[in-house]
């Protein structure tokens, strides 16, 4: 795959980053453009491995030698067709996605691994500027409807493997905009959102027919889809964020992540501060401009809030995680290929702000008005047990603080409690083969298996397609079958 002796001779090579300083001042993607001739080198790094573990440490099993030497052979259009044989939208794995193929890349055992996400988010690029990326409509309906509730990646997966399979496809979206958190969760600076639309209007072009304004539950009655379509299949995300019970946690100033991230989105696209807070029913702007920031959480959504801190304009950001400081280098606990644990530095961590790990928050103090105004913490011992450390006990001014400490499964009120259906023990929709406990009634994605990667979203909403078409063919066989039956009784 590849070139033959490629990985001995060419180094990796990653797209520069623009300058911190620069970058700051707006909400563009960060990276500067990469040169063919390079793209095509690090595709020729890719080695005759004999056993790719990359297929298996992709969740949507990409086919990545193959797209590797399609490029490094100059066949673009051959390696547009072959990525799109897997993943729906590699636009958006190739830009957000932590690359766990790349973790598990043969190469990687010894030396830097290939390129893989470069190389996959330069083939999509390419298929859309030479027009090879175009709607692909179903050659035949098949006279079937189903829903999709949720408009996220594994949403517009299913819906777009359902609608090519020919059924009538009703996306349901709550918000206004469709995209769901590609939309309102993630900042521009890592997805710009005409990336989104692009897809959503080739989608439409299918015949995909997408409903915004419509929360399943609330304004849109479940009777109205479990009485008009087949099949429906829940993607609604895992909403339902960690909170911190620390004493003085009800002061003003401290504010879930995803209270503060789809503000600044909504703000990207055009919406005045009195229509984004009546779409997210708050009553005031969450902004980092010229505050004092404490991020609680050291994840992927931390670190999206403290990009977005720099660019409001913070006075100081500091991120606080209670496990361990990672190695920096893979830790034997997690060997190839597996996903390794060690430090990652994200840009935002580029553009500034201090990070600590180790650290507990103890409680919060505020001012008369009842403002957050000083953070608590004190160092603490390794997991499980995250004991205390005497004498390490410290106090932080603060204005703002930001819990980013993950979610806890899908809201359970609302829809999934009138549809009656069965959790798990993790509080997430349980399923069978995607199916849940009620019949012709799916989920997928967070939604089902709690919150993850994008890339293992868009992999649950195909192969949640894959069980619906399943299952309406089975209602098809099964159809003539209770006639004959029902005309027989009658006799």
């Amino acid at each position: 795959m590849g070139k033959v002796t490629g990985f001995l001779e060419i180094n990796r090579e990653q797209p520069t980053r623009r300058k911190a300083d620069e970058r700051i001042r707006d909400w563009f993607e960060i990276y500067e453009p990469f040169p063919e001739e390079k793209q095509r080198e690090q595709g020729a790094r890719c080695m005759d491995c004999g056993v790719p573990f990359c297929h298996t440490g992709c969740p949507v099993n990409n086919l990545i030698p193959d797209w590797n030497d399609l490029v490094y052979n100059n066949r673009w259009q051959a390696a547009v067709r072959r990525l799109h044989s897997t993943n729906n939208f590699p636009e958006f794995t190739g830009r957000i996605c932590p690359a766990p193929c790349e973790a598990s890349c043969v190469l990687g055992i010894n030396q830097p691994p290939v390129s893989i996400k470069l190389i996959e988010r330069s083939i999509v690029e390419r298929g859309f500027d030479e027009g090879w990326i175009r709607p692909e409509p179903p050659e035949q309906a098949t006279g079937k409807r189903v829903a999709v509730v949720g408009s996220g990646p594994a949403g517009l997966a299913a819906a777009q493997q359902l609608r090519r399979s020919g059924h009538s496809v009703t996306v349901y979206e709550k918000n206004d905009r469709i995209g769901g958190l590609l939309r309102y969760g993630i900042p521009n600076f890592k997805l710009e959102k005409h990336v989104v639309d692009r897809r959503i209007a080739q989608m439409k072009a299918e015949g995909v027919i997408f409903q915004t304004n419509a929360h399943v539950g609330i304004n849109i009655p479940v009777d109205s889809l479990t009485d008009q379509f087949d099949a429906i299949i829940l993607c609604g995300g895992s909403e339902h964020p960690r909170d911190l019970p620390a004493p003085g946690r009800e002061l003003k100033g401290i504010h879930y992540a995803m209270e503060f991230l789809p503000q600044q989105n909504r703000r990207n696209e055009g919406d005045s501060e009195e229509k984004l807070l009546q779409s997210m029913g708050a009553s005031a702007a969450i902004l980092a401009t010229g505050k004092r920031v404490v991020i609680i959480g050291g994840g992927d959504t931390g670190a999206d809030c403290l990009g977005t801190s720099h660019r409001q304009g913070a006075k100081s950001v500091h991120q606080f995680e209670i496990m361990p400081r990672p190695p920096a280098e893979r830790a034997a606990s997690t060997p190839w290929p597996l996903w390794p644990l060690q430090l990652r530095t994200e840009s935002s961590h580029e553009e500034g702000g201090n990070r600590d790990w180790s650290i507990n928050t103890v409680k919060f103090t505020g001012d008369d008005a009842g403002n957050v105004k000083q953070l608590h913490c004190i160092r603490v011992g390794p997991p499980p047990k995250f004991e205390a450390q005497g004498g390490t006990e410290f106090t932080l001014d603060v204005d703002l603080v930001l819990l980013a400490m993950g979610f806890l499964g899908p809201v359970r009120n609302g829809m999934i409690e009138k549809l009656g259906l069965t959790l798990d023990n993790r509080g997430n929709i349980a399923t069978t083969d995607y199916m849940s406990s009620v019949d012709g009634i799916f989920a997928a994605g967070d939604m089902r298996r709690g919150q993850s990667l994008v890339v293992w979203a868009i992999s649950e909403g195909r192969k949640a397609a894959a069980a619906v078409n399943e299952y309406l063919a089975a209602k098809e066989e099964q159809a003539p079958t209770r006639s004959r039956h029902s005309a027989a009784a009658a006799r």
